[in-house]
């Protein structure tokens, strides 16, 4: 006999958008914007977090033309790999040992390629020892005084962001602020749908919750 539970999960999965992973009544698809940065943003995916509806790196890549995903931790496949993009410096975002400030690379004379681990705050610690190509990257750190606006997990750190936080940080750093000729704010607008997200997954939380 079948598992209820999975016959519960897999009648979520039907409601559920194959975008965004949210239920199609709070599907925020319409409302991703697609931003073009000169810098580069990599997502070192942890395959635990692959169909997470509470994943946030995810939806940053689909806001951002200039970004690809690399998977690691799926079972039977090889150890990931990086490789630095021709034309880019190479920075892995994470407060590792040693890790500067990201304000230090807005001179750059080569665009910027972010290397982003995404999953719990020990996968992403465990990912510049288990990628390869990620040990010899420098380390770049968001230091930003404002709490995370991340409400769908509870971390123990509360200075810890949400990976499309950081992301959105460590680019209104590196691309600066939009502008009047119709250049996206970039960090306002990741920002924005991170918030959607939230107020949407929160929203059917407390639907579920309620008799």
């Amino acid at each position: 006999m079948r598992n209820p539970i999975n016959r519960l999960r897999d009648g979520l999965a039907r409601h559920r958008c194959a975008g965004c992973l949210l239920l199609v009544a709070d599907c925020l698809c319409a409302l991703v914007p697609r931003l073009t940065t000169r810098s580069r943003v990599v997502l070192v995916l942890h395959n635990l977090e692959d169909q997470k509806t509470s994943n946030t790196g995810k939806l940053a890549v689909r806001c951002l033309t200039n970004s690809a995903i690399v998977r690691r931790g799926v079972e039977g496949e090889p150890t990931a790999r990086v490789c630095p993009s021709p034309g880019f410096e190479s920075v892995l975002l994470f407060p590792g040992p040693g890790a500067r400030p990201v304000q230090e690379w807005v001179d750059s004379p080569r665009p910027i390629e972010l290397l982003v681990p995404d999953g719990t705050w020990g996968q992403a610690q465990r990912a510049r020892q288990r990628v390869i190509g990620l040990g010899s990257m420098p380390c770049a750190m968001i230091e930003r005084a404002a709490p995370s606006g991340y409400r769908l997990r509870v971390a123990s750190d509360p200075s810890r962001l949400a990976t499309i936080e950081s992301i959105a940080e460590a680019l209104g750093i590196l691309e600066g602020p939009g502008s009047a000729e119709g250049h996206p704010d970039v960090r306002a607008e990741l920002l924005r749908i991170f918030e959607v997200m939230v107020t949407r997954s929160l929203r059917h939380r407390a639907r579920a919750r309620s008799p």
